[in-house]
């Protein structure tokens, strides 16, 4: 047995490119591993560097046709031909204006003779035909032509399709020139031909020379105003806008001297802050504002704030539904016990800023306390402060719909109030432009918890919430939160107000009225739950007010355990009357 043929190697495309002869045999060998062997087109497109589309189409028209395709494809139609009039008109324009585009060509053949050729038939009309020495201009350069006739030349031009860009660089001048005149033709149509007047347009003017006297006669009364003046006329049956008779009124005063009014007397220096001061916790302005823009019910709310005279700094602020001295007394607690103690505050003479106990504070604290005078807020500081509150704070306030909103609205205030540059500190550097930058680590007169509590112990408890959220001071039981059962909260006493607050805020507030010992509660009355972001999640059968729920509940009275003498080492009995609980006289 002979040995075996070896296989023929495969030919490459080179090598098989130089064996066809028709542009079909070509088409064919191209897609054949394709079609028999099932190669993939993107390694034959490599294998004979024909672009991956073509293989797909010659494949697509096989497919259909069979070798029909391969022939149609190899011998493609002529190309349609150009009407004479159209390659005519091509030449023509590209020999006039060379730098007309494709696209300007075919739209000014389809005005004159509605027929668009495309950009390539274009661009092979101008391949085809022998480059043609410059045509003669239709119209000279814009500037050697009369006014009218350059008017004519334009709209001739854009009648004949040409663009606006096209326009000006075949006429030598500017864009705006040429979109003027054209939006001129689309309004006037033929009239815009002729040259418009220069000729200022003004309207019937309804001010005539005896309106203008009549202002001047009533002017004598230097105290009237434009409206005041309008209305004057108005009466006399002469309609003339308030603003148009002060154009006539300021006028008058230029031309007549006995029309203007008398010099205003020379104003007096400014009087000087009595509170300036020249280091931070010097002075401490204090004031109580009403806000009356809230859209919560239940009561008013009022914002109590303690400002910084030198830095401008916002202390310490709170929104509360009292103005009472515990409120005061709360947010005073908080101030010092985070800055420390100032040199002196500024108040006006609001009661509870006189009040006892609010003077033995400062005494204690070595405070001294000052008053602005009567009728002269300006002296006080904070004034300005709310101010600035109103422009920045009061549409947030105003769209608060609950009481957590409007504490969030407050806290927003607060903070950026205090990190915004302010008009106080300006011409300082740029680093130290607002209140907190000013203010810094700087603090007053630093006192310890304890001293604190000392001093305010006479109006300040602390009591811890049980588990329904009631706090146990002296003999009573009182409701403060649920929310906050197992907290501590601070009790604020001031005569007949009980205010139960935490992290200062105003949790509770009562009315009480004491025994005879001035020490001791008889009654506890007119319960008043502030609504807080602590109020428990969990929802109540009955609302906790007076009528449904005990909100203030007074402990029984535990009998005093005796102990007996022993007689012998042995113990007495105990007299059972000792054991009794003593009656309640007060209830």
């Amino acid at each position: 047995m002979g040995k075996r043929r070896p296989l023929p190697t495969p030919e490459t495309w080179e090598q098989l490119e130089m064996r066809i002869h028709w542009p079909e045999q070509r088409s064919y060998e191209v897609i054949r591993p394709v079609v028999l062997f099932g190669d993939s087109a993107a390694d034959r497109a490599h294998a004979t560097g024909q672009p991956i589309r073509t293989i797909y189409r010659h494949l697509q028209r096989f497919t259909a046709k069979g070798f029909a395709g391969l022939t149609e494809a190899a011998n493609p139609p002529p190309p349609r031909t150009v009407p004479p009039a159209v390659r005519s008109m091509i030449i023509a324009l590209k020999a006039e204006h060379p730098p007309l585009t494709a696209n300007a060509i075919a739209r000014i053949c389809w005005t004159c003779l509605h027929y668009r050729p495309g950009a390539r038939t274009i661009a092979r009309v101008l391949r085809e035909t022998p480059p043609t020495p410059p045509a003669k201009r239709r119209f000279p350069v814009f500037h050697a032509l009369s006014p009218t006739r350059r008017r004519w030349a334009i709209i001739r031009l854009h009648l004949d399709g040409w663009g606006v860009n096209a326009i000006a660089a075949y006429m030598q001048t500017t864009r705006r020139t040429v979109s003027l005149l054209l939006k001129r033709f689309t309004s006037e149509d033929l009239a815009a031909l002729r040259p418009r007047s220069r000729r200022p347009r003004h309207r019937v003017r309804k001010v005539t020379v005896a309106i203008i006297q009549r202002i001047r006669s009533l002017q004598h009364n230097h105290r009237l105003g434009a409206w005041r003046m309008a209305a004057a006329l108005k009466q006399e049956g002469i309609r003339i806008s308030p603003r148009t008779c002060g154009l006539i009124m300021a006028k008058n005063k230029t031309l007549y001297a006995e029309l203007r009014p008398p010099d205003p007397p020379p104003a007096d220096d400014p009087k000087p802050m009595p509170f300036a001061a020249i280091r931070p916790h010097q002075f401490w302005s204090i004031d109580i504002r009403y806000l009356d823009m809230h859209q919560l019910g239940g009561g008013n709310i009022y914002c109590l704030t303690i400002l910084d005279n030198y830095s401008r700094a916002v202390i310490a602020s709170c929104v509360s539904r009292s103005q009472d001295l515990t409120m005061y007394l709360l947010v005073l607690f908080a101030a010092i016990r985070n800055h420390g103690a100032p040199d002196a505050i500024v108040t006006d003479g609001g009661s509870i800023f006189r009040a006892n106990q609010a003077q033995n504070i400062y005494r204690a604290l070595g405070i001294t306390k000052h008053q602005i005078a009567k009728k002269q807020p300006w002296q006080n500081y904070i004034e300005t402060t709310f101010n600035i509150q109103r422009r920045m704070a009061d549409v947030s306030f105003e769209t608060a719909t609950t009481w957590e909103a409007l504490l969030d609205a407050h806290a927003v205030w607060v903070a950026n109030y205090n990190y915004q540059d302010h008009w106080a500190h300006r011409q300082r550097s740029a680093a130290y432009r607002s209140p907190v930058e000013v203010l810094r680590w700087i603090r007053g007169r630093p006192f310890a918890d304890a001293d604190l509590r000392f001093v305010f112990y006479s109006t300040r408890f602390q009591r811890r919430l049980n588990r329904f959220g009631y706090v146990q001071f002296r003999s009573w039981r009182i409701y403060a939160e649920e929310g906050l059962a197992n907290h501590a909260v601070t009790l604020w006493l001031y005569r007949d107000h009980l205010t139960i607050s935490y992290d200062d805020l105003v949790v509770a507030q009562y009315q009480v009225r004491y025994q005879p010992d001035q020490h001791h509660f008889t009654q506890i009355t007119d319960p008043a739950l502030y609504p807080t972001p602590h109020q428990s999640p969990q929802m109540t059968f009955w609302e906790r007010q007076a009528g449904w729920w005990n909100l203030a509940q007074r402990l029984a009275l535990l009998p005093i355990r005796r102990i007996q003498p022993t007689v012998g080492g042995e113990q007495l009995p105990i007299d059972p009357s000792l054991l009794e609980a003593p009656q309640d006289t007060a209830a």
